[in-house]
């Protein structure tokens, strides 16, 4: 018996450690993943800065680095892809190509995932600094203005007609929730204070 069951723990805690090796080797993967593709989209941003009309991250990437968003207080920066659809999304954030670029009058728009690229929107505070930095060498300071929690299904964003430049960084809601998916999305508002060439 005793063999038996020390033989039945010797398999389990083999089990477990298999398991937990699978697991770290999942993370750490996803992680690397990442790291490089941090470093191809730095390295794509420096090739749009450069003149560069075709600056993709990697070869069969259907996006490319459009900007750099900074958060100043909060440390943050990010290369900003041109498009939302979910694959862009999965590497940063995006601009959606129907909004305006920053400098024209109307809504500039960037989305990304709550759970990562914007997560930190929940934290931003009225009068936050954000920058926009454009591959020209135009940098655009916005002050946040506020934020709005909507229903997708009950509200439209009006692109055009507004009467200053004003950038509009939206989310899912609820913030912390991975999982639950529904209509309702977190807009953060904020207005144009300055733009500049580098």
């Amino acid at each position: 018996m005793k063999k038996r069951g020390a033989w039945r723990l010797g398999v389990t805690a083999a089990l477990l450690l298999a398991f937990a090796a699978w697991q770290l080797g999942a993370g750490g993967y996803i992680y690397l993943k990442a790291q490089l593709a941090q470093v191809l989209l730095e390295r794509s941003w420096r090739q749009a800065r450069a003149g560069a009309t075709d600056a993709r991250p990697w070869p069969w990437a259907d996006t490319q680095a459009v900007m750099r968003l900074r958060v100043p207080r909060l440390g943050i920066e990010q290369i900003v892809l041109a498009g939302v659809s979910n694959r862009t999304l999965a590497f940063g954030p995006g601009f959606m190509l129907a909004s305006n670029q920053p400098g024209k009058t109307g809504l500039t728009v960037l989305s990304g995932h709550r759970e990562t690229h914007f997560a930190f929107l929940g934290r931003l505070r009225p009068g936050d600094e954000l920058v926009l930095e454009t591959p020209d060498g135009r940098t655009h300071r916005y002050r946040v203005s506020g934020h709005e929690v909507v229903n997708v299904n009950q509200t439209q964003l009006l692109l055009s007609g507004q009467q200053r430049d004003e950038l509009v960084l939206i989310t899912c809601y609820p913030l912390r929730r991975a999982l639950t998916l529904g209509p309702e999305r977190y807009l953060v508002f904020a207005d144009e204070v300055e733009s500049q060439p580098n």
